[in-house]
């Protein structure tokens, strides 16, 4: 099996269309398949990311969503042969996706809304926790639906750290600030800044940042001033581990949603996207994180405030790890890769993982 990724990162669009593709890329290769990305926009550090994974990267020099991209796209998934195609990201207009559909290759697509619009592949994935409620069928009657948090692509590195051993939550000393790739709203800089000098004697500030953050200088100016209770990760391959240590996490919500629920980390999700607002509050209605919109004027102090009342406030937090149990089982982008293989015809040979928790369902 062969799969041609097309998604996009940078500054203003973040990473996490890239991140879950290159989920599901890990898991196509765990079967033995191949995967290529193509991108019209990749920073330097995540193409080297998808470099360093043994994938073929595509540049296509055009707007995203244009009828050259389109071109461009069609043409390389034509000189890859027989591929299957996941597509991420919201500057594919339908035009664009009926077009790409025309090749008549197997096609799968992730989507975050579920507005009922028709989105012209045989595979959708929305893993929200209430995904299965959204009205796919009237846009998409013949698609095969793969919705809800056992369809969370996670990344191998966070698999295996939700699978390893973990110490119990009220001895993790970490607290985890990370806002994406890109951290397209700028509030790294601004949350350590009012987070770091009121953190309890003893407890470490864990800020990871992407290779697309627009403030870099800001946020490593911050982080000198409190070096000595602050690390700052650029990049860093060991984000599942990080998660793993942390008490807590301040995120922003999206791709790291899955990820923090299947390890077991309670967290304040930081919403910096309208689309993420819907999905955001239905993991806070599960019980196992706050949500603080931040894109709303004070969003740093909110959001400073409401970590600290919780990491005050160990029993709760232990009370919101308790709900995780069950919501991601980090195995969707196994799931996703093996629909792939049938959509294409291809064997799939079954990574052990059973058929999944609640809060799931395909259809």
């Amino acid at each position: 099996m062969r799969v041609l990724f097309r998604a996009d990162a940078g500054a203003s669009i973040g990473a996490g269309h890239v991140m879950r593709c290159l989920a599901v890329a890990e898991a196509v290769q765990e079967m033995g398949g191949d995967a290529l990305f193509a991108a019209a926009s990749l920073p330097p550090a995540l193409e080297e990311r998808l470099r360093s994974a043994g994938i073929v990267i595509h540049r296509i020099d055009a707007e995203v969503g244009s009828a050259a991209d389109l071109a461009a796209t069609r043409a390389i998934a034509g000189e890859a042969g027989e591929v299957a195609i996941v597509l991420d990201g919201y500057g594919f207009p339908e035009d664009w996706r009926a077009g790409l559909a025309g090749t008549g290759l197997p096609i799968l697509a992730f989507d975050d809304a579920g507005s009922g619009e028709p989105i012209h592949a045989g595979l959708i994935v929305n893993a929200a926790p209430d995904a299965a409620s959204l009205p796919y069928r009237k846009g998409n009657p013949g698609a095969r639906l793969l919705l809800g948090p056992t369809f969370a692509p996670l990344r191998r590195e966070v698999r295996e750290a939700a699978a390893a051993p973990k110490p119990p939550l009220e001895e993790r000393r970490g607290l985890l600030v990370t806002f994406g790739g890109s951290d397209p709203l700028g509030l790294t800089a601004p949350v350590i800044e009012r987070l770091a000098p009121r953190l309890p004697s003893g407890v470490r500030l864990d800020v990871a940042v992407g290779g697309a953050v627009r403030d870099a200088g800001a946020v490593e100016a911050v982080a000198e001033r409190f070096k000595d209770s602050l690390r700052l990760h650029h990049d860093t391959p060991r984000m599942g581990q990080l998660m793993a240590q942390a008490g807590l996490a301040v995120s922003a919500a999206g791709t790291t949603t899955g990820e923090l629920a299947a390890i077991g980390t309670p967290a304040v999700l930081v919403t910096i996207a309208d689309n993420q607002l819907e999905a955001a509050r239905q993991s806070e209605a599960l019980g196992w994180c706050a949500l603080v919109p931040g894109q709303t004027k004070g969003a740093p102090e909110r959001v400073a405030d409401v970590a600290l009342e919780l990491w005050a406030d160990p029993a709760r937090r232990r009370a919101m790890a308790d709900k995780l149990a069950g919501i991601v089982d980090g195995q969707g982008a196994l799931r996703i890769a093996r629909a792939l293989a049938e959509a294409a015809g291809s064997p799939s040979p079954a990574p052990g993982e059973g058929r999944g928790p609640r809060h799931a369902r395909e259809g």
